[in-house]
């Protein structure tokens, strides 16, 4: 059998070396200063965020002009109804807004592109999302983790000549990274690319492709198998979705997101010319792991819509309705929701523009703060959508034809809330999410000690780490000790006259993040080794971080507003209230980190999958219908009718 027919399989591979896959993926070195990266070590860099940085005037001129293009566009030529009610984005719609440019957003001019900021890229994903959230997620996996992004960072001048035109203008890209038994462990990636000549030849089906029903272009990620002369690895190719071989077998349907282009990819015997290889062999995860940095950012604007638009509904709604002779906002029970959601929207919103615009001017390290405000707006987002289900009581309930049919406003609550729940599971669930940001937020105490807890080093290593990690933490933990945030009069241009006091919600933030910093370095020297192991831990140590990101970006924000006569008392009450509730959930978070039942949980797991618990389950019958949990994946033709099609 040659190298071009043979057939994949899947690696078998242990947990460790799973985890060095995934480590040999990340950017190792910090090139550039991080305000999330020193907030989680204790050092609150101020500096770094305020000023709030601005986008240049001509770069704001193009973007407001392309805003009303695709406001009108949004408004005249989408209905989110009919593509809730037959489950599918009308191909004009898709046609029209090829024409109107928002396939090529983030492609630069050269190519065809309108070449927008990525603080602008947002604001039209936000506002398209808000028509009908399918469309945004449409537009963001084409330019935000599809062919554009990765050839923009890293593809050849001969690769973007070649392919970002046609993405710019007529053609929708895909990403394919997941298959049917691998997720956010792509160590055991079986879809493998076997150099043949000057091609490669694609063999393994990809499953969750979104856009891949409609794509005339494709980001695959496959093993190339190492050899003589070639390195090998996770390797990332640019496929044409129309080539010999390539066969889309399903639609897939979900809970929301009904207009969702997604399915299941299958490849055989596939030829991939190696022109079309993106990057060396080997570097796949790292290309994905790097565009991502700023592709994350996509999703928490959709969150940043959905909240503004459940923000109007509630208002709105909870004006004219009456219980017990007043409106139900001023209800207290219902009055916090509304207050929840209004600066819960307006703290989400300086997240995404602040990350944006320090993405922009490239002069930041953004991947914590991308990463944090895609769990912190996903996790958000679905609160403020079901809070707006429990306003809206019995008609939340209730779909948008419903209400229609029986003669009151088509509000769609329900949907929002069915169409938001993916962006928890999308590009990094929330579980993988805490578990990264942790790894980005210990590191420079791996890099000091990381030879200490690793059970591979020889005692000559350890010895050189100890060393190491002595200097390291001989100037570091006495810093932690005091700060401005004991100084009563610390950041008081955040307490201008007349306005809220902000600048003791920075106090606030700078003393907790030294507390936050202790209490790392208190578990890392408590656990050692088995840190990894405590992803509790782990991801209540990150929301921390998340909610301190969060009332910094929303007191910047708001002195910034205030500071350009726009809405500045508002804004200044909003980041207030924020700050508020924020604090109480960071105060219980403490308190969790070290009072939970973490340890209990683990014992009642074992004892789930162990059957100690099955006659808990006695006295119900199982809807569910038979077949496997994980469909079969083996390589080999289609054994069915191909559902591609391109739109033109």
């Amino acid at each position: 059998m040659s190298a071009a027919t043979t057939p994949s399989s899947r690696p078998t591979v242990t947990e460790r070396e799973a985890r060095q896959v995934a480590e040999a993926a990340r950017e190792q070195d910090w090139r550039k200063p991080s305000f999330a990266k020193e907030l989680f070590l204790g050092r609150f860099r101020l500096d770094l965020i305020h000023p709030h940085p601005l986008p240049a005037d001509d770069d704001v001129q193009r973007g407001e002009e392309f805003l009303a293009k695709l406001r009108d566009f949004c408004e005249t030529k989408i209905d989110g109804s009919v593509i809730e009610r037959d489950a599918r984005i009308p191909d004009e719609v898709i046609t029209g807004l090829k024409e109107l440019g928002a396939f090529g957003m983030k492609i630069d001019t050269k190519y065809g592109g309108l070449g927008l900021t990525q603080v602008y890229y947002n604001k039209a994903l936000a506002l398209v999302g808000s028509a009908n959230p399918a469309i945004g997620a449409l537009l963001s996996a084409h330019q935000s983790i599809g062919v554009p992004q990765p050839l923009k960072m890293f593809g050849t001048q001969e690769q973007k000549d070649t392919f970002l035109p046609r993405c710019a203008r007529t053609d929708i890209s895909a990403f394919l990274l997941t298959e049917p038994d691998v997720g956010s462990d792509p160590a055991r990636l079986a879809t493998t690319a076997v150099r043949d000549g000057d091609d490669y030849v694609l063999d393994g089906v990809k499953l969750w492709t979104t856009n891949g029903v409609v794509a005339d272009l494709l980001v695959v990620m496959a093993r190339v198998p190492k050899s003589e002369g070639h390195k090998g690895g996770i390797t990332a190719f640019v496929v044409e979705a129309a080539s010999e071989g390539v066969t889309v077998e399903n639609r897939n349907a979900f809970m929301g997101l009904r207009g969702l282009e997604n399915g299941v990819t299958r490849f055989h015997q596939v030829r991939v010319p190696a022109a079309n290889r993106i990057g060396p062999e080997g570097a796949g995860l790292k290309i994905a792991l790097t565009t991502l940095n700023t592709g994350r950012l996509s999703l928490p604007a959709m969150c940043v819509g959905a909240g503004k638009w459940c923000l109007k509904i509630a208002r709105e709604w909870s004006a004219v309705r009456e219980q017990w002779g007043k409106p139900v906002a001023l209800h207290e029970a219902v009055g916090s929701k509304i207050s929840f959601i209004a600066t819960t929207t307006f703290a989400l919103e300086a997240v995404l523009d602040l990350s944006s615009q320090m993405a922009d001017e490239d002069r930041n390290d953004i991947r914590i703060e991308a990463a944090l405000a895609k769990l912190y707006g996903s996790e958000m987002a679905c609160l403020m959508a079901d809070e707006l289900v429990q306003i809206r009581g019995g008609r939340g309930f209730e779909t948008a034809a419903s209400l229609e049919a029986r003669g009151e406003r088509a509000v769609p609550a329900e949907q929002i809330l069915r169409d938001l729940r993916i962006n928890r599971i999308f590009e990094g669930s929330t579980e993988i999410m805490h578990l990264l940001i942790a790894r980005e937020a210990v590191d420079a105490h791996l890099s000091v000690a990381g030879d200490l807890i690793d059970p591979d080093k020889t005692l000559a290593d350890k010895a050189k780490a100890g060393a190491q990690a002595g200097v390291f933490y001989a100037k570091w933990l006495p810093k932690l000790v005091a700060g401005p945030g004991q100084l009563p009069r610390s950041y008081a241009d955040f307490h201008p006259s007349g306005h809220p006091d902000l600048a003791a919600h920075l106090r606030y933030v700078e003393r907790t993040a030294r507390k936050l910093a202790r209490s790392t370095f208190y578990a890392m020297s408590r656990w050692q080794g088995r840190m990894e192991t405590k992803q509790g831990f782990l991801g209540r140590i990150v929301d921390i971080g998340a909610e301190l990101f969060a009332m910094s970006a929303a007191c910047v924000r708001a002195e910034h507003l205030r500071a350009a006569d726009e809405h500045g008392r508002e804004a200044y009450q909003l980041a207030d209230a924020f700050c508020r509730q924020s604090r109480i959930r960071v105060e219980e978070l403490f308190g969790r980190l070290w009072s939970n039942t973490d340890d209990l949980d683990h014992k009642v797991v074992k004892g789930v999958l162990g059957g100690a618990y099955e006659w808990l389950e006695q006295g119900i019958v199982d809807p569910s219908g038979n077949g496997p949990w994980i469909a079969d994946a083996a390589p080999g033709a289609s054994q069915r009718e191909n559902v591609h099609r391109p739109i033109r």
